[in-house]
């Protein structure tokens, strides 16, 4: 039973995991489609190659650094009101241990068990670890695992400046002649997969996220294209 339980992943284990790859495919999405509209933009502007690198690279690490503390900061947020939680059911247990007790066998007795078993449920659990039990049950946090800010922080980050890359890359490198083209078409590409990626890890139809994703991207590029060719430089 014991190897069960170790080899079981807990609860926050999984939404940390779950966290970070939202971070990461937001991230990436987010540094596709705000690259993209920057270098088609300019390049709709000027055809001058170390004008569209400089701007990219520009608001490469603009957006890259701006997402990256975005994100700190939200999951900060969201381990202080954790933390916050646990310290205020720390100190209800301690003042209202027999109050608590019936909390959680009410919980139980709401899940569908009946009042005997519910309390029954509730006495052994808080037995072995009674801050777990309502941490958990309550709550739906795990008192020794956190969200941790500073992975999905670099999480978002390194996948920022991985989905600004390929806009960036494309615009500089492909021929003038299919250059804008060639990183509209590229851009699309990338979107499907993300919108696939974040649907996937969302739980949610593919076909209307991925939709959502192009048609934003495509907004985006076609908007800052329109603005570059009426202010040429």
């Amino acid at each position: 039973m014991r190897r069960l339980q170790e080899r079981e992943p807990h609860h926050s284990d999984l939404l940390n995991k779950l966290n970070i790859l939202r971070a990461g495919v937001l991230g990436a999405n987010d540094g596709i489609v705000s690259t993209a509209g920057i270098v088609i933009g300019v390049a709709g502007a000027t055809a001058n190659n170390m004008t569209i690198l400089a701007s990219g690279l520009a608001g490469l690490l603009a957006g890259a650094l701006s997402m990256a503390g975005g994100e700190y900061v939200s999951v900060s947020a969201q381990r202080d009101t954790e933390r916050a939680a646990i310290k205020q059911e720390v100190h209800e247990l301690k003042t209202d241990y027999a109050g608590e007790l019936d909390e959680l066998a009410e919980i139980y007795h709401q899940k569908g068990l009946s009042e005997k078993l519910a309390r029954q449920v509730a006495i052994e659990l808080m037995h072995k670890d009674a801050l777990a039990a309502h941490a958990e049950a309550e709550l739906h946090i795990s008192p020794r695992h956190y969200v941790s800010p500073c992975k999905a922080t670099l999480s978002s980050l390194f996948a920022f400046i991985s989905g600004a890359l390929l806009p960036l890359l494309f615009i500089t490198l492909l021929p003038e002649s299919i250059k804008i083209v060639g990183t509209f078409i590229a851009v699309l590409i990338a979107l499907i997969v993300t919108g696939f990626v974040s649907a996937y890890l969302g739980n949610i139809p593919w076909k209307a996220n991925v939709l959502r994703n192009t048609v934003v991207g495509m907004i985006t590029m076609l908007v800052t294209y329109t603005v570059g060719n009426i202010f040429p430089i």
